[in-house]
């Protein structure tokens, strides 16, 4: 294993107190339990926008912080979820007493423990709704997990409950608008090699020199199948035929494509995938309106990528367009 760390045991602080050295201007890091929070939290009047999970994933959700997007984020141990005494410490941090939307990953870790913490800030008098993120179409059925599991469409659902939020939508809506988008998203991703967790020090699974996994998912599990590599036409088209054919889209749908970096798919790649992408889409009658292209929804350094499509409708779009100003996403 070679990773630029000093201990694994404390890797995922290390890179907190980096990012809050980074990016003083938008967020602060509050250490035990660790929170990272907006600036200018809280925003008195307004719906305060928290999400969180294992870390590994980053820039989600930690960078994902500041105006427009993130009010905290609740970062956990490697591929591990946050505690409910963590998640309970960001509601008291950024809620600002128009109510608190928690943008939850369907994994039966985070849902627990997000859930528990929902209940302790209900008790306290704040109001909480809850929004379950669940756009992967790898997972077929639910025997060993607590159905289809939340990856890329995670980023789209922030940004835009969080653009709802600072236009002044109570909590209410903002969660409606939240639904709306995981009801409209769809994902599927590949590797070509496993990520490796520090504290574990091996990949998370072996893969051939000429072997591809499909339909993997961001915290290292094994896909749907694993076959030979293909070319790059042939691996956007295995991750799209599934995608198109479960919402389903149809002709003439606008839509959002989202192609994803698992984290160490060069730039290059990303977009040579994302072009064939675009033209795969044109053949199936949909017109691709808003594109985001990148390393956003990642697994450590697990080379591979992941799309995500949107079904779009003016009001997102007005919502994706919003102003957004965090240490990974801004315009």
């Amino acid at each position: 294993m070679k990773k630029i760390i000093n201990d694994p045991a404390t890797v995922v602080q290390d890179a907190l107190r980096g990012l809050a050295a980074a990016h003083p201007d938008l967020l602060r890091l509050r250490a035990d339990p660790p929170v990272v929070v907006r600036a200018d939290a809280p925003v008195r009047g307004q719906v305060a926008v928290v999400s969180g999970g294992g870390s590994g994933h980053e820039p989600l959700h930690t960078g994902f912080v500041g105006p427009g997007m993130l009010d905290a984020a609740v970062p956990g141990p490697v591929f591990t979820s946050p505690t409910p005494d963590a998640v309970q410490a960001a509601i008291g941090e950024v809620d600002g007493g128009a109510g608190v939307l928690l943008l939850v990953k369907n994994y039966t870790g985070d849902v627990l423990n997000f859930e528990t913490a929902a209940e302790l800030a209900e008790a306290d008098g704040i109001e909480v709704r809850t929004v379950l993120v669940d756009d992967d179409v790898a997972v077929r059925d639910s025997t060993h997990t607590a159905g289809r599991r939340g990856v890329g469409a995670t980023v789209l659902v922030e940004k835009i409950a969080g653009a709802a939020a600072a236009r002044g939508a109570d909590v209410r809506r903002c969660a409606e608008l939240a639904q709306r988008v995981v009801a409209q998203a769809r994902s599927m991703g590949m590797a070509l090699t496993a990520p490796t967790v520090p504290h574990v020090g091996e990949p998370s699974f072996e893969l051939g020199a000429q072997e591809v996994e499909i339909g993997i998912g961001i915290h290292g599990e094994p896909g749907r199948s694993r076959e030979p590599l293909g070319s790059a036409e042939e691996v956007v088209r295995r991750l799209l035929d599934p995608v198109l054919q479960d919402l389903p889209f149809e002709t003439g749908d606008e839509v959002l494509l989202y192609t994803n970096s698992m984290g160490g798919t060069p730039q290059m790649e990303l977009y040579l995938a994302h072009g064939i992408a675009e033209r795969v889409l044109a053949e199936h009658g949909l017109t691709v309106r808003r594109r985001l292209v990148g390393p956003f929804t990642t697994s450590l350094e697990m080379q591979g990528m992941s799309l995500t499509l949107l079904k779009l409708d003016q009001e997102l779009v007005d919502l994706w367009d919003s102003p957004v100003h965090t240490a990974a996403l801004r315009w």
